[in-house]
């Protein structure tokens, strides 16, 4: 399974991955980077399984690359993964096509959603 880990944070990119490498039992290839213009380049260049985004990021937030990403691949599987617990965040992630959102908080929420595909 490839996870295209997007959060502008390195430490919390490691803590992703670590997290995905202990609860889930496959192979696993990380792509990461700190930036939603970048990932869209590589989930293109890439196609990943997953993407795992945050929304805060300069200079291309991840609610802007999710809808990009979801735009080129209207079947990518993108998952929200922030801090942010916001109504109007959750609202426009669904209309964009999110396949979730989840609080960092709560990484274990990450692990039905990623199951179930």
């Amino acid at each position: 399974m490839t996870f295209l880990i997007v959060d502008d944070n390195s430490n919390m990119r490691e803590s992703i991955k670590r997290f995905l490498v202990r609860n889930i039992q496959n192979h696993h290839v990380f792509l990461e980077t700190n930036d939603g213009g970048e990932a869209i380049k590589m989930y293109n260049q890439h196609m990943p399984d997953w993407v795992l985004m945050d929304i805060k990021m300069e200079p291309v937030d991840g609610l802007a690359a999710l809808k990009s990403i979801r735009a080129s691949n209207a079947k990518a599987k993108v998952i929200i993964l922030t801090s942010y617990d916001d109504a109007t965040y959750k609202k426009v992630a669904k209309e964009e096509g999110a396949s979730g959102y989840v609080l960092k908080v709560h990484l274990d929420e990450l692990l039905p959603i990623v199951a179930g595909e």
